[in-house]
């Protein structure tokens, strides 16, 4: 069956693809190759750059540049040509070192061949996972930083324009799934706002770390080659010139910590998501907002009426797919059996996938809060058919000016039957409180008993 969007067996490549295009050159196979050809030809010039490594000479200006635009050129045919060469040595990595040296070949003829003596310096005591998981955590990196956070930026500021739009909306809460304490819709978002912002500070603060340490982490061909080099400091260095936190004592691979952790982060920042979708679906359902309709869109095969809040589910069922995927990747990446087994290799070919699940959710998410449009009709008719929320209100006030019971003289009064403006009313003019309190309280309504809701959304 020829692949297609339609015969593609993920979504991601199907249905969604158009969703995370931005992340297909980061996380594919071509990303993966292009990322390896990067650290390979950096590592091989940096060696160049070791004095105590007479045999890898200064590489001249002109030379420095034909490697450097084997990372920058690197195109669809050279993935190809390392797929073919694959299909020979059974070994990825090994594949784009012969790769490169294939290409340092084609260099002898192109400005002089001053590579050629330094050919066999390519991958010099490298093991794979040197050159994957500096591939992995730039890879990360990318994804992370110009296409997760942007999103997530994008989602935060639109969410902040509809706490400020709907700061003063009150709306009556529901705990437990019941009425209780008046609050506004903006109040409401801007307490998602502040855990996402939260959340959003700690992914960006994950540091990726990364080694380059030989087989198992001790530098062991390094220094038999070159026992006078010193190879920590030059492994740091070049790790920290990728942009990456050095990593100093590992096994053979890099433990994954710095994955685990993002996955965590970007795992907290999509469950708090997912209790907003199911929130908003919910307020939806109670009609407290409306959804702009778009002509031609249908809501139901049979029942023409419906308008279903469809991109929250999507962002739902979206974000819950990457999550479990993250939490995987944080409880399986960090563990490796002794000095190196090879379980890490294919799941973490799979992080494109929970990156690609997170952003289709975030771009559901967004689509579905630009639909929405606040019903404060809907909104005031359930404030007025629940004065009993007033409740609160009123025997904490009378707790103040030390009125006897005032909990259970409103328990009495509220609790499991319906209370009216006209009998609350009633009950406060009953009570020995100061002139001016009482005033306040009969003024008192669920729309006005929202305390600083409106303050605190428009401050965020």
């Amino acid at each position: 069956m020829q692949p297609t969007s339609l015969t593609a067996l993920s979504p991601l490549d199907g249905r969604y693809a158009a969703k995370v295009e931005a992340l297909r050159p980061i996380f594919s196979e071509f990303g993966l190759m292009r990322r390896r050809v990067a650290v390979e030809i950096h590592w091989l010039l940096a060696l160049a750059q070791e004095k105590s490594i007479a045999e890898v000479a200064d590489i001249p200006a002109n030379t420095r540049q034909f490697l450097l635009t084997l990372i920058d050129g690197f195109s669809l045919q050279d993935a190809e040509r390392i797929k073919a060469i694959e299909a020979t040595t059974n070994h990825d990595v090994k594949a784009v070192e012969y790769f490169i040296k294939e290409k340092i070949g084609q260099e002898k003829m192109e400005i002089g061949g001053e590579l050629a003596k330094a050919k066999e310096f390519v991958h010099f005591a490298c093991t794979s996972e040197d050159i994957n998981n500096l591939a992995y955590a730039l890879m990360l990196r990318d994804a992370r930083d110009n296409v997760l956070l942007p999103s997530l930026d994008k989602l935060i500021h639109t969410l902040r324009q509809m706490a400020h739009a709907l700061a003063a909306q009150p709306m009556l809460s529901r705990t437990h799934g019941q009425t209780a304490s008046p609050t506004t819709l903006g109040k409401e978002i801007a307490n998602v706002i502040a855990r996402l912002e939260r959340q959003r500070q700690q992914i960006a603060a994950v540091e990726l770390t990364g080694k380059i340490n030989g087989a198992v982490g001790n530098y062991n061909a390094h220094v038999v080659a070159y026992p006078d080099t010193d190879w920590p400091t030059l492994s740091r260095r070049f790790v920290e010139a990728l942009g990456l936190v050095w990593n100093a004592y590992t096994t053979q691979i890099e433990p994954h910590d710095c994955i685990a952790e993002l996955a965590d982060a970007i795992r907290r920042s999509n469950t708090i998501l997912i209790d907003l979708c199911r929130d908003v679906w919910g307020y939806v359902s109670l009609g407290y907002f409306k959804q702009a309709l778009k002509p031609g869109e249908v809501g139901s095969s049979t029942m023409p009426h419906k308008v279903n809040p469809i991109d929250f589910e999507n962002a739902e069922g979206n974000f819950g797919v990457a999550n479990s995927l993250f939490v995987h990747f944080a409880e399986k990446l960090p563990i490796s059996r002794w000095q190196r087994d090879l379980t890490d290799s294919t799941v973490l070919r799979a992080i494109g996938t929970a990156f690609g699940h997170t952003q289709v959710a975030l771009e559901s998410l967004l689509r579905g809060l630009t639909k929405l449009n606040a019903n404060p009709e809907r909104l005031a008719a359930d404030l007025d058919a629940n004065w009993e929320v007033l409740a609160e209100a009123v025997q904490t006030v009378m707790r103040r000016h030390g009125l006897p019971e005032p909990y259970e003289q409103l328990k009495a009064l509220t609790r499991g039957q319906g209370i009216t403006r006209e009998s609350l009313r009633t009950f406060i003019e009953s009570l020995a409180l100061p002139a001016d309190v009482k005033k306040r309280l009969l003024a008192l309504t669920p729309a006005t008993y929202t305390g600083l809701a409106a303050k605190l959304a428009g401050g965020i």
